[in-house]
């Protein structure tokens, strides 16, 4: 048996091409928001808003029925938050509901939920404890059954997937300590001997990892004979020999959650547990997170619900200068963009979701802007209800209640939705992402014009590819249904919310343009303006999030389910996201890049250490990475299976 391979070094080149080789390549099925970054708004794609089969909608049901009855008697909130810790008997009472397998197919003992279900189920139980949403979201969204349900073999879904649906918890470990979103210096290594894989090393921030039962493991197999080796995902069982939980991880927020550090030590794991082929283990990570990502904005939407009622209700009782606070406008204002947004993002998660459902269009670039927008307004919203509940807001809800008021955890819930600009992608990262995608299609007919490494010959026959695509889809960006006075006239009612469709077709086309512009101008540079890059896919998001709210609202109008107030607030939000639209815009080309590029240089040469004195540093001593060096553990197993 070979030792374990070194950690590898990389250079930034190499580390974009092992993202770019775990991409999905093709786009066999359209997509609403790929379409969106062209400058074409194919409101056909999203219009009528598709809708779930009856049998779903019935299965949907009676299931959120149960699981409402079961959060309101059995789960007390404070306790979670207070205790740090999720009780036994409540994950248990989960397991016999059947909630660890909503996302499972009912022929593997599971619910069968669809997504938008899933999604409906995760707020509701995210909307009692955010922690109770993150354990049976990581082992649904991540963890071992959706990687299966999309790679694993009949076997292997045949043996884990009953274990998942009804009794085992499980884990996706990616992260480690020197590892974080850049997977090319992945150094768990796994080992051919045999029939079977030998794995070392240590993962970080292993969500569910401190009571899990089934993990799905990221590891490095080494290229040799007979094995092509790469970055390869592998389901791993908990008790295997070697197997170390070494520490569970506390944080500023989601304190019942059950995240670790895993040692793995000549592991040994069945080759027939390997998913899917060698090499193939972060197109299956990402392929995993197009849908799986849909889980945060769904917890987002439970968040802005329960901002809104708790601004309503505060704000109408709480009085300043002989008026309720709400009545004050800026105050008032606060409540507007929670009400709006809320009403926007249950759109944006409902929409994405019954397309992932249908799998009729590609949801990759949707799902991420989704997470994206999710994550930025749902802290926000949290930020604007700790703001109108002032001193209330800061204060805990046990202080609140032990001086003999309601125990209102606005601060919680500010802490708690913190994390979800960072982890499934960091906003920074999934600018990146998402604008990837964005230019794919100038990339694939442009790309070899501006890779310095493309010879001249092929620069010469990509140049002539290329010209041949911009001169047809130039001129197409000139006009559209936008400059029409009477387009999209099915969604004028009382509320007129058709120049909002307008606005969005014309605001489509003059993103098309400013992203071509900018690859004009900067060329082979473009992937390294991730100010410019971020206003772009931010303003998508906006335009994305408009039209759902739209679409929702003419959906809720037809069926009779409040669409009056629908129009509302669909208008509100639209008047909302275009301001801060023409705002992302200006800030194309009129910004401060260039001048912190140069203050970044002169921080990190130590120009300006003199405006850091006259302060002591509490942190404590210790490296910034700790020492992840594959082999035996010397920390104590604290594993905790929940039985």
């Amino acid at each position: 048996m070979s030792a374990p391979t070194p950690k590898p070094t990389v250079t930034e080149r190499e580390a974009r091409q092992v993202a770019e080789a775990a991409r999905e390549q093709d786009w066999r099925k359209p997509s609403f928001a790929k379409e969106l970054f062209l400058g074409r708004f194919r409101l056909d794609l999203v219009h009528p808003h598709p809708m779930p089969a009856d049998e779903a909608v019935q299965r949907g049901e009676e299931f959120l029925a149960k699981l409402r009855d079961f959060i309101e008697t059995k789960v007390d909130s404070a306790l979670i938050e207070r205790e740090a810790r999720i009780p036994d008997e409540v994950i248990n009472g989960l397991k016999e509901l059947g909630a660890l397998g909503m996302k499972i197919d009912t022929k593997y003992g599971g619910l069968g939920l669809t997504q938008v279900y899933y999604n409906k189920a995760l707020a509701l139980a995210g909307s009692a404890s955010p922690a109770i949403g993150v354990l049976l979201s990581a082992h649904q969204s991540i963890g071992v059954p959706q990687p299966l349900k999309l790679f694993g073999t009949p076997e292997q879904k045949d043996r884990f997937l009953p274990r998942c649906a009804r009794t085992d918890i499980s884990a996706f470990l990616l992260t480690e300590p020197d590892v974080g979103s850049d997977p090319a210096r992945l150094a768990a290594s796994a080992v051919p001997d045999g029939d079977d894989y030998v794995l070392d090393g240590v993962k970080l921030w292993t969500t569910n990892g401190v009571v899990a039962d089934l993990l799905v493991v990221m590891a490095r197999v080494p290229r040799s004979e007979g094995h092509k080796g790469g970055i390869t995902a592998f389901v791993v069982e908990t008790n295997s020999p070697g197997i170390t939980v070494e520490h569970r991880n506390a944080f500023m927020g989601l304190r019942g959650i059950e995240n670790g550090v895993t040692r793995f030590h000549r592991v040994r794991v069945p080759a027939a547990n390997r998913i899917g082929p060698e090499g193939a283990g972060l197109k299956i990570a990402l392929t995993t997170l197009n849908t799986g990502r849909l889980s945060l904005p769904a917890s987002c939407v439970a968040a802005g619900k329960w901002c809104l009622k708790i601004a309503r209700e505060w704000s109408a009782a709480r009085e300043q200068w002989g008026k309720p606070l709400a009545h004050h406008e800026a105050v008032g204002a606060k409540i507007s963009f929670i009400a709006a947004t809320t009403f926007a993002l249950e759109a944006v998660t409902d929409l994405a979701s019954q397309m992932a459902d249908e799998d009729r269009n590609d949801i990759r670039i949707e799902g991420a802007l989704a997470k994206l927008f999710a994550s930025e307004t749902g802290w926000r919203m949290a930020d604007e209800l700790v703001q109108i509940r002032g001193g209330r807001g800061f204060e805990t809800a046990e202080s609140l209640r032990a001086r003999g008021e309601r125990a209102v955890p606005a601060e919680q819930i500010l802490r708690d939705l913190r994390i979800n600009r960072i982890f499934e992608g960091s906003t920074e990262i999934m600018h990146l992402l998402i604008a990837r995608e964005a230019v794919d299609a100038h990339l694939t007919v442009a790309g070899a014009l501006i890779d310095p490494d493309t010879s001249l010959q092929d620069k010469a026959k990509a140049g002539a590819g290329a010209g041949v695509f911009y001169a047809r889809w130039l001129p197409k960006l000139v006009a559209g249904q936008g400059q029409l006075p009477y387009s999209f006239g099915e969604f004028k009612r009382e509320v007129d919310l058709s120049p909002h469709l307008r606005y969005i077709e014309r605001t489509s086309r003059k993103l098309a343009r400013s992203t071509f512009y900018g690859m004009s101008r900067w060329q082979g540079r473009m992937e390294t303006k991730q100010g410019f890059l971020g206003r772009i896919v931010d303003i998508g998001a906006e335009l994305f999030a408009m039209s759902a709210a739209c679409v929702r609202a003419e959906h809720l109008r037809a069926h009779g389910e409040h669409g009056r107030e629908a129009y509302q607030l669909a208008d509100a939000f639209c008047r909302q996201s275009r301001l801060r639209v023409e705002e992302l815009f200006g800030r194309l080309w009129s910004n401060t890049d260039e001048m912190d590029r140069k203050v970044v240089k002169g921080v990190l040469s130590g120009t300006y250490t003199w405006l850091e004195e006259g302060i002591v540093d509490p942190s404590g001593d210790g490296p910034w990475i700790a020492d992840a060096t594959p082999g035996p553990s010397e920390h104590p197993n604290i594993h905790r299976p929940i039985g």
